[in-house]
């Protein structure tokens, strides 16, 4: 009986090593949904009736975009929809008796790559984009990169989640991508 057991004991100390999770924690990256305004992105705003008010204005670090008269404006997080109502809803108050306002993203935030690549950096984003139109425009692969999957770091709410994904996932503003490195 003792030997029984102790067998038992030694045929499932290899099984226990298979248990163990070598891969990182990696979290479902989202993909979906309406663009979210965010800091670095510069803003096409159209102000029908007023020339003077339309123009391009940069979300600054604090979220918002500051235009004449009113003052800052919070953006942050908002879609171009919602930008456009934050807007007239602060035009009301004191200037304009009913605005219309458009908003539109003139420029995306940039993305960054860094990694087994040739030029690592701040790239400005294209709408589109996927992390091998990204390796492109850092100027390709080194030599010893990891040729099938990159990791794509994106904040999601508070959260700094990042996921494993192949070459056609896509990228948005303010993603980092890391191309790592191939063990033989």
């Amino acid at each position: 009986m003792r030997w029984l057991r102790f067998s038992l004991v030694i045929l499932m100390a290899p099984l226990a090593g298979c248990a163990v999770n070598s891969q990182p924690a990696t979290y479902q990256v989202d993909t979906k949904g309406p663009y979210k305004l965010d800091t670095g992105d510069t803003l096409r705003v159209t102000v029908y009736g007023d020339p003077q008010l339309s123009t391009t204005y940069k979300v600054d670090d604090s979220g918002s975009v500051a235009l004449p008269l009113v003052g800052p404006v919070a953006v942050r997080g908002a879609t171009t929809q919602g930008a456009s109502t934050r807007i007239a809803a602060a035009l009301t108050r004191g200037y304009m008796r009913n605005p219309n306002v458009a908003v539109e993203v003139a420029e995306y935030r940039p993305f960054f790559i860094q990694g087994e690549i040739n030029n690592s950096g701040q790239f400005p984003y294209v709408f589109g984009m996927t992390v091998r139109s990204a390796i492109a425009t850092a100027g390709g692969f080194k030599e010893t990169a990891d040729r099938g999957n990159a990791i794509v770091y994106r904040r999601q709410g508070n959260d700094m989640v990042k996921a494993k994904v192949d070459l056609d996932f896509p990228v948005f503003p303010g993603d980092t991508v890391v191309i790592l490195e191939r063990w033989f």
